[in-house]
């Protein structure tokens, strides 16, 4: 069970148990919950041991009751409860579920107002209620007054920014008929003849975008592989609008440039550390989901293994980095809406998919997210971690006409080797199968993979025929072995090395999953091909003297 965490707390049964003082503690966490990402309450679990006590029995009643006294003491949450469910040791406990606030600022009855913070549930300061206010869309910064009139001085910079956008495909013909002052106010950049905070950002001054708080302003810092810093550059003069200050970044982070060179047939191969559209992809998400009410700089720090970019405020409301493929929140819609409309930035919510699809090409790990209130950092590492599999995935780029999910899922497969389903769903971030299905139904129809096992027990591999017809080169991997060879291999493992435990038994068998090996010992053990002795945690087999 995982450990408290942003979204997770354990609590005793006693808080349900011990009348107000109990319920008010949890009526906090729960409002906290609702006014970050939402969260679960495990109620039944000791809070230092994070299990179950022994013994423990629930009633039905007694959960319905503590759903039903919580929702009394909430404002603007919505709460749920699971069924009574037991532990390992027959304990039992429930889990609240909250879900976040995502339009309104949850408070308690007597009108308190808290917030999730790491494992914390802290107060909600006055200082920080227009921040959550923003994130729950009853402030947007963009379209405030700022307190500059749109004055002849602006003129030009409008007419550069009304022409980009007349001549964008995205931009639909009765849009682009309009006059510069009417472009302007169709994207909220002026209102009532006053500059917006949105339009002090892309029509204003240096000295303009200064006074308004806050505007973007970046640093970008290259370490050793001591992580000394050599080389940093800064962009705090504000005389750049949001397009000029992404292309003058991208010109002057020549290190994002560099590249890997392998051998391909009789010429060179060239793999950039980071493909160009991932690296506009991250920072065009940093400057579009930004919290413009935080004082803070984006920052872009360059190690020689990775990449890694933070910006100020935490992930949208309802967004996590265990959904963010699939799940949709725009902090700043109006900038979104513009930098789409000149296309530095994919298509609405598509941005990781395209992220996830670059990876999947060049071999790499999917970027690492870590959010709290404050910032959120993306970390992208630069290794390519199968080289093998490179000229396996350029035959299919340049024979097979994929979509972007069945490259996706086609990238997590060849560098996995074997995949089962529930494993390639959470890489994916799925919980259903048919979600599945859209991932990899073309691919086995086309010979690209294979599938083997039913349901759960599904496993996917690249088709060996494919291999031979790519004629690459990729070591044979016990992953993919067929069940009666891996019992083959282990049979031989136990005679060579006997009264050995399963993890011993892995350990030699380096390549391949525990839970196959697992698998296949019980069923030995089942049918009598396999003794047994010791405990279970330190249970040890060997072959039957026949």
């Amino acid at each position: 069970m995982d450990s408290e965490k942003q979204t997770t707390e354990y609590k005793s049964i006693q808080k349900i148990k011990t009348g107000d003082k109990g319920f008010k503690d949890l009526a906090v966490t729960c409002v906290a919950f609702a006014n970050a990402q939402g969260g679960k309450i495990y109620i039944g679990y000791d809070d230092k041991k994070k299990k179950p006590l022994s013994g423990q029995t629930l009633s039905l009643l007694q959960v319905n009751d503590a759903i039903t006294k919580l929702r009394s003491l909430c404002f603007n949450v919505a709460l749920t409860s699971s069924e009574i469910l037991n532990s390992e040791t027959d304990s039992q406990y429930f889990i609240i579920y909250v879900y976040p606030s995502t339009k309104s600022i949850a408070t308690t009855s007597d009108g308190k107002i808290y917030l999730r913070v790491a494992d914390k549930c802290e107060p909600v300061r006055s200082e920080d209620i227009q921040r959550l206010s923003e994130e729950k869309g009853t402030y947007q910064w963009e379209i405030v007054h700022s307190r500059f009139k749109f004055e002849n001085s602006t003129l030009e910079n409008l007419k550069l920014l009304a022409n980009e956008i007349r001549r964008s495909p995205r931009v639909k013909d009765h849009v682009k008929q309009l006059d510069d002052i009417e472009i302007a106010e169709n994207y909220h950049l002026i209102d009532n003849g006053f500059l917006t905070n949105l339009g002090v950002l892309w029509l204003g001054s240096a000295k303009q975008r200064s006074t308004i708080s806050y505007p973007i302003t970046v640093q970008y810092i290259v370490y050793d592989s001591l992580e000394r810093k050599v080389r940093k550059e800064e962009w705090h003069d504000n005389r750049l609008n949001p397009k000029e200050l992404l292309l003058e970044i991208e010109k002057q982070a020549i290190e994002l440039t560099y590249s890997y060179e392998f051998p391909s047939g009789l010429f060179r191969k060239q793999i950039r550390h980071y493909h160009p559209k991932l690296i506009r992809e991250l920072l065009v998400n940093a400057f579009a989901h930004k919290s413009f009410t935080i004082s803070s700089d984006i920052m872009i720090r360059v190690f020689p293994d990775r990449l890694e970019i933070s910006n100020p405020g935490g992930l949208p409301l309802g967004i996590t980095k265990d959904n963010i493929l699939h799940a949709k929140h725009r902090r700043n819609p109006n900038l979104i809406e513009i930098m789409s409309v000149l296309e530095l930035m994919e298509g609405e919510g598509s941005g990781y998919d395209l992220i996830y699809e670059l990876n999947a090409m060049e071999a790499k790990n999917q970027p690492f997210i870590e959010s709290s209130y404050n910032e959120v950092t993306v970390s992208q590492s630069a290794e390519i971690i199968d080289i093998e599999s490179l000229p396996l995935l350029d035959f299919v780029l340049e024979n097979y006409q994929l979509t972007q999910k069945g490259y996706i899922a086609f990238g997590i497969i060849v560098r996995e080797k074997k995949i089962s389903s529930t494993q390639l769903s959470s890489y994916l971030q799925l919980t259903e199968e048919d979600r599945l299905r859209s991932y990899t139904e073309r691919l086995l129809k086309d010979g690209i993979i294979c599938k083997s096992g039913i349901k759960k027990g599904t496993q996917f591999y690249v088709n060996p025929t494919l291999i031979r017809n790519a004629k690459v080169n990729i070591k044979t991997s016990l992953k993919t072995l067929e069940p009666h060879a891996l019992k083959a291999l282990i049979v031989e493992d136990i005679k060579k090395y006997s009264q050995s435990k399963i993890s011993d038994i892995a350990a030699r068998l380096p390549d391949t999953e525990i839970k196959e090996i697992r698998k296949i010992i019980y069923s030995m053990v089942a049918n009598n091909e396999l003794n047994t002795e010791g405990a279970k945690t330190n249970r040890r087999y060997s072959l039957p003297k026949w």
